[in-house]
């Protein structure tokens, strides 16, 4: 009889080891299969509100309000909202008592005089992106929330991958958790000028893209003007504009009813705050035959969130919050909205309570987000924070300011006096970002004075562009862009060949004298500045991101308190025309302690487990993210 030689399984400690690390790592792509599996796919049916519930529902109207997010994104970008960020605003509105309502509930509200919950949250995502419905869709389970997905009917046709097709909204559909509606057939663009009011005429969504960073706030959406030319005269007659705008109507209606199977009720006509439906009277009264027809409910405005009865089912408004919105700036501008008898309902988000509870809040709402502190301010006003038990000498203050570019930042130390709401404590001394301006002062006896001022822009501009060469960019960019959308190979070639004899066109610099572009604030512009302040005694010096600017020599001061500010700085300009008349500042890793920092004042850094449990986290949604972009 043979013997049996096959060799055992575990023959020494190496084998057993890689036996050991082979099951972990098995093991742990389970896991995080599951994990994946879990964060993306719905397993539960939408349940709607219970209308019998006296605690859900009464005979009295108390209106409802509406939000409309551009998109999400997993991480976040300048437009669309993080899913964090999401999922702390609509659960902050969920704690808070708000349900969601469909279409169906809003038609039943104004067609035929039906309630709708006491706290009625109508809910939309426009532009129907694919990574929205991705992200968005196990929060909707989690909450037991419905939305509206918006979409353009000429993306079907497309097949862009980028948007969701009518396969995927038949399916979403079915789930529950989606509703449809459509922000129109095309987002085009008419009467187009760049920043320097050289002619582009129209442009479609590719190509306004593509140039965006050179497009001013000169230009229109296409149902909402006639089509100009460079000297803003009509190039067609009332009789051809009619057509036009009906025949886009025509063509949404042909495209949902294909591909979907029926055209939505909801309509949300772009762009927002015309006169009715567009920016002349004849235009309006184009839309308007065409939309009153189609559709049963019309989102006509934005920048307010609260609508009711007396509000025009075709003339709906919804909020439009911003990416960079920390959950109270959400809350602050629908409190400022809802009617005085309701804003008590709305209750503001703190964060940690252990964090918190360190403070004095004066003025607006404050959350502290690990080491963050996200200070919201009041609609045009501020918000202000006070430190308890704090009384500071010689100190060195470090603090990152995170908040946007427009608005006010401010921290204040050795404070005198108390505050009502705004800074006249009778004494400080203070650094200051206002509008990206930042600002050393100092107040003594009830004078100001400003100790040092810098301009982050120019700090920070180390290679300055001139206005004709920041203008030869712009052309040149253009043309290329016309160039690759261009209809045919010819005509292709003759734009690319402009666009390159632009690029080398010789434009004066600013070391040869020409004046420097400098690029108007935008309102999402996010700020980011390093600062280190150390006081002693009469010797005060500063370094911003690294770069020492200030050593002066400043009037002693006696000891005091330390306080937060956040500001309104100005509506600022805006591609997309957005008012927000709220502002957070957000302070990050704020440390004060003695020059020497042997003695600790206030230390708002992360540390031990919290700063173990951070970066974990931290690395684990980068490990999510790498499957959900690789799968």
């Amino acid at each position: 009889m043979k013997k049996d030689k096959r060799r055992p399984w575990l023959q020494t400690k190496k084998d057993a080891v890689k036996l050991v690390r082979s099951i972990f790592e098995w093991v742990s792509l389970i896991v995080l299969a599951v994990m994946v599996v879990k964060a993306l796919f719905v397993f539960k049916s939408y349940q709607p509100y219970s209308k019998n519930d006296p605690e859900v529902v009464d005979s009295r109207d108390h209106g409802f309000i509406s939000l409309a997010y551009f998109g999400v994104d997993r991480e976040g970008t300048d437009s669309l909202i993080s899913l964090q960020r999401l999922e702390e605003e609509l659960t902050a509105l969920k704690q808070l008592g708000y349900v969601t309502v469909s279409q169906k509930d809003l038609e039943d509200y104004y067609y035929r005089g039906k309630p709708l919950p006491k706290k009625a949250l109508f809910l939309m995502f426009e532009d129907g992106r694919k990574d929205t419905v991705l992200f968005t869709e196990k929060l909707l389970e989690k909450l037991n929330y419905q939305a509206t997905i918006l979409t353009y009917g000429e993306k079907f046709k497309r097949d862009d991958q980028k948007f969701i097709s009518a396969k995927d909204l038949r399916k979403l559909q079915k789930e529950g958790f989606w509703e449809l509606g459509t922000n129109g057939y095309r987002l085009s663009y008419i009467n187009c000028y760049d920043r320097y009011k050289h002619f582009l005429g129209q442009l479609d969504s590719r190509e306004f893209v593509e140039i965006k960073q050179y497009i001013g706030r000169n230009y229109n959406h296409y149902l909402m003007d006639y089509i100009r030319d460079k000297d803003g005269m009509p190039v067609e007659t009332t009789k051809e504009m009619q057509k036009r705008i009906k025949r886009d109507y025509q063509l949404m209606d042909q495209v949902y009813k294909k591909q979907v199977g029926a055209v939505p009720d909801l309509y949300c006509i772009m762009h927002s705050n015309t006169s009715r439906y567009g920016d002349n009277a004849n235009v309006s009264s184009a839309n308007a035959a065409s939309l009153e027809k189609m559709f049963k409910l019309n989102v006509n405005r934005e920048g307010f969130s609260y609508n009711n009865r007396k509000s025009s089912p075709y003339d709906l408004t919804r909020l439009q919050p911003q990416a960079w919105w920390y959950t109270n700036h959400l809350l602050m501008r629908v409190k400022d909205d809802l009617p005085a008898k309701e804003q008590k309902q709305i209750k503001f988000v703190k964060g940690s309570q252990r964090r918190y509870k360190k403070w004095q809040l004066v003025k607006g709402a404050a959350e502290f987000k690990q080491n963050l502190i996200a200070l919201t301010s009041e609609s045009e006003s501020n918000g202000l924070l006070t430190l308890k038990k704090a009384k500071v000498g010689d100190c060195k203050l470090n603090c990152e300011f995170l908040g946007n570019k427009i608005g006010q930042q401010t921290v204040y130390l050795k404070t005198q006096g108390t505050a009502s709401g705004k800074h006249n404590f009778s004494s400080y001394l203070s650094l200051s970002l206002e509008n990206n301006i930042l600002y050393l002062r100092q107040k003594q006896g009830g004078a100001i004075k400003t100790i040092y001022k810098v301009d982050m822009f120019k700090l920070e501009d180390d290679k300055p562009v001139s206005v004709p060469e920041d203008k030869r960019a712009a052309l040149s960019s253009e043309l290329n862009v016309r160039g690759r959308f261009a209809q045919n190979s010819t005509t292709a070639s003759l734009y690319k060949l402009k666009a390159f004899k632009k690029k080398w066109q010789k434009a004066k610099s600013v070391k040869e004298g020409a004046k420097e572009y400098v690029p108007e604030i935008q309102i999402q512009d996010p700020g980011d500045v390093k600062a280190e302040l150390i006081v002693k005694g009469s010797s005060l010096t500063l370094t911003v991101n690294g770069q020492k600017l200030c050593q002066r020599q400043i009037k002693e001061q006696a000891a005091g308190g330390v306080a937060l500010e956040s500001a309104f700085g100005g509506f600022g300009q805006s591609q997309r025309n957005i008012a927000d008349d709220v502002y957070d500042g957000a302070f990050k890793d704020l440390v004060i302690t003695s020059p020497d920092g042997e003695r600790v004042y206030y230390d708002n850094r992360l540390h031990g487990w919290e700063l173990v449990s951070y970066h974990w986290k931290h690395f684990w949604n980068k490990v999510i993210d790498w499957f959900i972009n690789n799968l």
